[in-house]
Formats: C-alpha cells, structure tokens, sequence
C-alpha cells in the first residue's frame, strides 16, 4: 500500500508542473516530506531532479554560456555546501515545542519548522506577480548564484531566485534555459554529495529498511511523470490552478511546521 499510494503520489505531481508552472523540485518536496523524514525527502527530490535536469543537459547543454556558469554556478555550489550543511545540522535538534490538540500531542522540531516556512515562503513568492518580473541588474550575479546555492541546499528551492538573476545576464531564450540546466546540475550534485557525506552516513541505519525501495519507486514514477508529460503536452500554466497548488503547498508548510505532519 505504501508503495502504490506514495508512487501514485509522485506521479500526480510531477504531472502537475505541466500546468502549475511550479518547477519539478518545488513540487515534489513538500509531497515526499509527507511520507519521509525531511533529510530523505530533500535528498529524493534532489536525485529526481538531477536526473531530470540530466536529460535536459544531454539536449540543450552545449548552449550554456559558460561566464555565466562561472560567474553564477561557482559561487552556488560553495553556497550549497553550506545550505545542506544547515539542513543536516538543524535535522539533528530535538523538537522545540510540544502542544496537545483535539486529544493528540504534536511536536514543533526545527527542522520541520525550517523547511515548511521555506515552502510555504516560495508557495508565496511564485504566487506573486512583482516576484515573477522581479529582474536582478547583472552585477549581482554571484549573489544570486548564492542565494539560489544555499537555499538549493537547505530545502531544494533553488530555481526561483536562478531565474530572477539569470534573466537580466543577457542571454537569448536557448542560452538562458541551458544556462539554468548547468546550474542546477551543479548545485544538485553538490549537495547530493553533502548529504550522503552528512547526514547518509551517520543516520542511514536509522532509517526503516523499506525506506530505499519506497524512495527509489517514488524517484522513478516522479522522472516518468515529467518525461511522459513533457512528451505529450506543451507545458501550459493555468492561473486557476497555479493558485490552488500554491495554496496547497502553503498547507504542507504549515503543517510541518506546526508539527501536524
């Protein structure tokens, strides 16, 4: 059950990219961190993202302008090393609150309290029509490059804040989304490596033995769901629904962070 319903999951919300105009990583954090602990659920989103993102460099990767990678991508990755760094770390605090409500006790951990106000902060952010034209003049291009590192790290939302400083970098429409693929490559790998360094090799024993097969099946349907997707439909964002996903991931990041999931 446990195997259907978590695949299920993942497939329905890679397919919703189609239409949101969320990103695949924003998406489908906050719906493994319902099932998995927050490490695993940032770390298996990490994975489908890298590989979709390797797809995507495979086609269009030669087109990548590489100042921009440098200037950009470099000072990301020293930025994921640290945001990962924080993930792991805050991962390990003992829960800050504990309340009781409608006969069941909750507990407030750091960690929860972290990744779902940074879900619920982005859910806001794409939701925001002065965010989406924001444009960062090109001399901050490093900053960006750590903004976007360092929060690619801690919770896996990284293309936001790529986009906004990338979009004024004077690249034509190619440049710029092979550009962003490079990038997010970079910051994926780095702190992909950070993780399995940290967190993996301490706490892996920790985790209940079923939890690589349910992370591997969920990894797959939610790559199958982008590719299938991405194959059959132009990718259309409709307003409406754009809304209600937000909503929902604001609902997810309130919930971890009050503790109720």
């Amino acid at each position: 059950m446990d195997y259907a319903l978590i695949t299920l999951t993942a497939l329905f919300v890679s397919g919703l990219t189609l239409f949101s105009g969320f990103g695949l990583g924003t998406l489908l954090m906050p719906a493994f961190a319902v099932f998995f602990p927050i490490p695993v659920a940032v770390a298996a989103t990490a994975v489908v993202h890298l590989a979709n993102n390797l797809f995507k460099l495979a086609l269009v990767g030669r087109q990548a302008k590489w100042r921009v990678v440098a200037r950009f991508s470099l000072p990301a990755a020293v930025a994921a090393v640290f945001g990962a760094g924080a993930l792991v770390g805050v991962a390990g605090l003992e829960a800050i609150a504990s309340y009781e409500w409608l006969g069941r006790t909750f507990e407030v951990t750091p960690v929860k309290l972290v990744i779902g106000s940074l879900i619920a902060m982005f859910a806001c952010l794409e939701l925001s029509p002065a965010f989406a034209a924001l444009a960062v003049p090109l001399k901050y291009l490093p900053l960006g490059g750590m903004l976007s590192g360092f929060f690619g790290g801690l919770s896996g939302n990284q293309g936001a804040f790529r986009s906004a400083f990338l979009i004024k970098s004077g690249l034509d429409k190619e440049a710029f989304i092979a550009t962003g693929v490079v990038s997010a490559v970079i910051v994926d790998c780095t702190r992909l490596t950070v993780y399995g360094v940290s967190y993996f090799s301490t706490s892996f024993e920790a985790l209940p033995p079923e939890i690589v097969g349910l992370v591997l099946s969920a990894c797959l349907a939610a790559f199958a769901g982008a590719f299938i997707g991405s194959r059959l439909l132009k990718k259309i964002t409709l307003r409406g629904l754009q809304v209600v996903v937000a909503l929902c991931m604001i609902g997810v990041g309130t919930g971890l962070a009050a503790g109720w999931i």
